[in-house]
């Protein structure tokens, strides 16, 4: 089984920050779960590195843009590899493959008639780097995202017949029987394609000829692809297209593109006629995030409240900060966020609940038992409800990037045992009843294992740590992908009988 996910390629001229991280985050998560119940899972990011933007920076830098592009790029790789993000491959649009792509993508569609040449006049926003029509603008005359007049400009170059494809458009999002079906994410989002498409499509400019940084034409060469269309393009470059046959035919249809929802209509209405134009398949899934605020406030660089994966990563620690990013607002919707709010978060659910699950539970069997998971007759009944409390809602709710209450599921399985701690009363058993003490310590172990495993796509660091504190002496990554596989529960548990524990000391410290 192949799952192929993707984050948008990210403007090489952005510094990366909780926006992207949040994607790029959320796309991890969900290839590592994917990973763990037996996919082949190949994970693309990457960075989009042409277009005027990119010349006018690199101008202003006083340097080439390719070298700017070069820096730029490296700062989302080290962002990633600060992130712990597991992708397949960073793809930069730079790179001579997918020139070729791109040129075999617009060589098709010209070849078929769906791109001509025509002079036109229309209104351009330079932010967004597209042309805007009037009745798409907000009530002000400005784009609806950068919120400046765009401008009006005047070129003769290459369009798209998107007016073509409306209702093929129309048929693969709304009929979900379609044997090429487009589903959107989440259900409003769709509704508003819908809509829209309805209302009709105009063709759409395909080219510059002002733009020199971009990849040339392979019918003309002064002219360059649109910046859009060339990123667009990068889904099918980096799973081998024109380049590794069997590598595209492997992964290719994408399972799901993730994206912020101010680029949802370049890829649920220009990417799928673009390849419907040229007779590939189209992507199955798109789903769409709203925007974060910060403190009911905008994130600009501007008003320099932008928060950086480092700042995150600096005041709660790499898996924290995953964590945190993927489940303190729901995977959808606009959300509001606040350091205040983090802070909660994080000390509510991994200093007060996993983190002091773990404390106690490690603390009382090196009170009683000398730092060795006791030697008992296993009782497992503690372990099935935790695995019944998981299994209602867990894979369900992570299968659809409902992230946050997957987390809510996660925090119910370790209140349940610290709760059960407390019925329990080991303090007193240890007075009164050792064996009854052993079994109940032996439960509270193979408890944390298996709630554990079911951390590991949001903390893998953190979880191989605690896995390995609470004397599990297999591979975690091996037996999560079986548990998950076949839901197989070793009758005597994960942690080793007899085997020696390791101090924890503390896994997150309280934050103030």
């Amino acid at each position: 089984m192949k799952f192929y996910i993707t984050t948008p390629i990210y403007y090489a001229n952005d510094i990366p920050h909780i926006g992207h991280s949040y994607t790029t985050i959320a796309s991890d998560i969900m290839a590592r779960w994917k990973r763990l119940k037996g996919f082949d899972v190949f994970f693309l990011t990457g960075t989009d590195e042409h277009g005027a933007k990119i010349v006018a920076a690199a101008k202003k830098k006083g340097e080439i843009p390719q070298k700017l592009c070069d820096k730029m790029s490296a700062k989302f790789k080290e962002a990633w590899e600060l992130l712990n993000i597991s992708y397949t491959d960073f793809i930069r649009t730079t790179e001579r493959k997918h020139f070729v792509s791109v040129e075999k993508i617009l060589s098709i569609l010209f070849d078929k008639g769906f791109i001509f040449k025509k002079k036109y006049e229309e209104l351009y926003c330079i932010g967004c780097e597209r042309f805007y029509a009037q009745k798409d603008l907000d009530e002000n005359g400005c784009c609806p995202f950068h919120k400046t007049k765009p401008v009006l400009q005047s070129e003769e170059n290459y369009f798209f017949r998107l007016s073509s494809f409306q209702n093929a458009l129309i048929d693969r999002i709304v009929d979900a029987n379609h044997r090429e079906h487009i589903e959107i994410q989440p259900e409003e989002r769709r509704n508003e394609i819908i809509g829209k498409l309805k209302l009709g499509l105009e063709d759409v400019s395909f080219s510059r000829s002002a733009v020199e940084w971009g990849i040339p034409l392979p019918f003309d060469g002064g002219q360059t692809a649109y910046v859009w269309v060339d990123a667009l393009i990068n889904y099918i470059t980096g799973v081998g297209y024109q380049e590794n046959e069997t590598k595209f035919q492997k992964y290719w249809p994408a399972d799901i593109h993730l994206m912020a929802k101010d680029i949802l209509w370049f890829h649920s209405v220009i990417w799928p006629a673009i390849l419907m134009g040229a007779g590939l398949p189209l992507p199955k899934k798109l789903y769409s995030h709203g925007f974060f605020t910060l403190n009911g406030n905008k994130m600009s660089k501007s008003l320099g409240n932008v928060v950086s994966p480092r700042e995150l990563v600096d005041k709660y620690g790499v898996d924290a900060a995953r964590y945190l990013a993927a489940t303190i607002i729901p995977f959808g919707p606009d959300g509001d966020i606040s350091w205040q709010r983090l802070t909660l978060k994080y000390n509510t659910d991994l200093a007060n609940n996993l983190g002091n699950l773990i404390s106690r539970t490690l603390k009382m069997a090196e009170k009683y038992f000398n730092l060795y998971v006791p030697q008992t007759i296993p009782d497992l009944e503690l372990v099935r409800k935790v695995v019944t409390v998981l299994k209602k809602k867990f894979a369900l709710n992570m299968d659809n990037m409902q992230f946050h209450k997957a987390a809510e599921t996660l925090q119910s399985a370790i209140t349940l045992v610290n709760r059960q701690i407390e019925i329990d009363a080991p303090w007193k058993l240890a007075k009164t009843d050792t064996d009854k003490l052993a079994s109940c310590i032996y439960a509270y172990l193979q408890s944390a294992d298996i709630i554990i495993m079911h951390l590991l796509p949001f903390m893998p660091t953190m979880a191989e740590k605690i896995w390995q504190i609470t004397g599990a002496g297999c591979d975690i990554n091996l037996t999560a992908k079986k548990y998950f596989k076949d839901a197989v529960i070793p009758e005597n548990g994960f942690s080793i009988s007899n085997a020696k524990l390791q101090s924890p000391g503390i896994l997150f410290p309280r934050i103030a």
